[in-house]
C-alpha cells in the first residue's frame, strides 16, 4: 500500500512539474567557441528540469546587444531571462518596475550564505530587495602569452609588462604582432582600466573610479598609465581584428605574443586543446601587481503574466546557482564560480591563480560597477580614438579623460 502511495505521489509530482513546464527565451551575447560550450551547460541543465532553454544569443559583445535587450524589455515584449554585467547596467529597468524581485526564492535557497564576495549580491540588491541572479566572477586583469611567438622569435616568455614591451621588437621581427587588440570599442578601454592598477596601483584606481578625483586622473600616475597605453598602440598597430576572441585566436595560433583580455579568454584556449603553462602563460596584474578586479555576469528577469513562465523564471534561477552548475558554466567558461562552497578541483593553473588572489582578497571593483553607462561610453569613445590616432598624445589623452572623470556620475 506504501509504494502505491508513493508511486502515485511521484507520478502526482511529474505530472504537476510537465504540466507547467514551458519554454523560456534566454538572451545573451556569449557566441564564441568557449562562451557557447559555457552556456550549453545551464541549458542542460535547466532543460533537465522539464522547462525548454530557448537561446536568444546576439553576436557582438554587450555593446551590441544590451540595447536591444533593452528595447525589448521597455517595449512590452521581454524575454524570459537576459544576461547583463555586474554593476549599475539594468539599474533603469529595475526602477521603472520592469524586473522580477527575487528576494523571496534568494531567502529560501539562503543565497547571502554562499556568494562571494557579498558584494556581487549587493549589486543585484536595490532598496533591500535582490533583482538579480550573480553567476560568476570574471576579471579582466590578466595578459596572455603565446609560448609558440616566443619560442619562434627567439625571446623567453615574459614575466612582467616591463619585459613584454622590451620584447615586442624581437616579435615584431620574427613577423608577429606583439598585442592582439580587437577593433570593438569596450576592448580599447579594457586594456588601459587593466593597465591603471597594474601601474599605477589599487589605490589610484579607486581614487579615479570610486571618488572620482579629477586632479588625480590628470595627474603623474595616470601619466605613467598613459605612457603604457602608448606602448600598447604601438604594439597592437598590426592587430586588424575585431572581436575579442579573434584576438585570442591570434595568440593560440602563435601569430600573437600576448593579449590584454578578462579571464574568459580561458574558454577559447581549453576549446583550442591548449595547456596552461605549457602552450600559454598567464600573468595576473600584468606580473607586475597580482590584483583581479571582480566583475562579472549576472541574469535578470523581466516580470512576465504569463504563470508557467513566472515559475520557469524560478527555476533558471535557482539552477544556476546550483553547485553542479556553477562548477560546470564556470569551469568552461574560464570564470570563477560566485559559489564559495564547491569542489574546483579541476580549474588550471590559471583559474588556481585567480582563485589564490581572490582568496587573498586581492581585488578591485569591476569599472563598470563603479561607472554609469554614459561615462563608459565616453570612456570606450576616447580610447577608440586614442588607438586609432596615433597623432593624439598621451598627454592630450589624459587631459580628455580628466575631464570625463571630473564629470563622472
Amino acid at each position: 500500500m506504501r509504494l502505491r502511495f508513493l508511486a502515485a505521489a511521484l507520478a502526482s509530482v511529474s505530472f504537476t512539474s510537465l504540466a507547467s513546464a514551458t519554454d523560456l527565451e534566454v538572451t545573451h551575447w556569449w557566441t564564441s567557441g568557449g562562451e557557447a560550450a559555457a552556456v550549453a551547460e545551464f541549458a542542460k541543465a535547466f532543460d533537465a528540469t522539464g522547462n525548454k532553454w530557448v537561446d536568444g544569443a546576439i553576436a557582438g559583445g554587450g555593446n551590441t546587444a544590451r540595447p536591444v535587450f533593452i528595447s525589448r524589455i521597455t517595449g512590452g515584449d521581454p524575454m524570459g531571462a537576459t544576461q547583463f554585467n555586474h554593476g549599475r547596467q539594468a539599474e533603469e529597468l529595475v526602477e521603472a518596475g520592469l524586473m522580477r524581485d527575487f528576494t523571496e526564492l534568494a531567502e529560501k535557497e539562503g543565497w547571502k550564505n554562499f556568494i562571494r564576495p557579498v558584494s556581487l549580491l549587493d549589486g543585484c540588491t536595490k532598496d533591500g530587495k535582490i533583482y538579480c541572479v550573480p553567476i560568476n566572477i570574471h576579471s579582466w586583469q590578466w595578459l596572455w602569452l603565446s609560448h609558440k611567438a616566443f619560442e619562434d622569435a627567439g625571446v623567453p616568455v615574459p614575466k612582467n609588462w616591463d619585459e613584454f614591451v622590451a620584447a615586442a621588437p624581437a616579435l615584431e621581427k620574427a613577423g608577429k604582432t606583439p598585442l592582439a587588440i580587437g577593433g570593438q570599442p569596450w576592448q580599447r578601454t579594457g586594456v588601459f582600466n587593466v593597465l591603471i592598477p597594474a601601474i599605477a596601483g589599487k589605490d589610484v584606481f579607486l581614487k579615479v573610479y570610486q571618488d572620482k578625483d579629477e586632479t588625480v586622473a590628470a595627474g603623474p600616475e595616470i601619466a605613467k598609465v598613459f605612457k603604457a597605453a602608448d606602448d600598447a598602440r604601438r604594439m597592437a598597430a598590426k592587430s586588424n581584428v575585431q572581436d575579442w576572441n579573434q584576438a585570442t585566436n591570434l595568440v593560440i595560433t602563435g601569430q600573437a605574443g600576448g593579449q590584454i583580455m578578462g579571464d574568459w579568454a580561458q574558454g577559447e584556449f581549453q576549446v583550442a586543446g591548449q595547456v596552461a603553462g605549457k602552450d600559454y602563460s598567464c600573468l595576473p596584474g600584468l606580473g607586475v601587481n597580482e590584483l583581479i578586479s571582480v566583475g562579472g555576469d549576472a541574469f535578470y528577469f523581466p516580470i512576465m503574466k504569463d504563470e508557467a513562465k513566472a515559475k520557469a523564471q524560478e527555476a533558471l534561477a535557482s539552477v544556476m546557482l546550483s553547485p553542479a552548475t556553477q562548477v560546470a558554466f564556470n569551469l568552461k567558461k574560464g570564470s570563477v564560480p560566485v559559489r564559495g562552497d564547491v569542489d574546483l578541483a579541476a580549474a588550471n593553473d590559471c583559474m588556481k591563480k585567480g582563485l589564490d588572489i581572490l582568496a587573498k582578497d586581492n581585488t578591485i571593483p569591476d569599472p563598470p560597477r563603479l561607472n554609469t553607462e554614459d561615462t563608459n561610453n565616453q570612456l570606450n569613445d576616447l580610447f577608440v580614438a586614442f588607438f586609432a590616432t596615433p597623432s593624439m598624445t598621451p598627454e592630450e589623452a589624459q587631459k580628455r579623460y580628466a575631464e570625463i572623470i571630473a564629470n563622472a556620475d
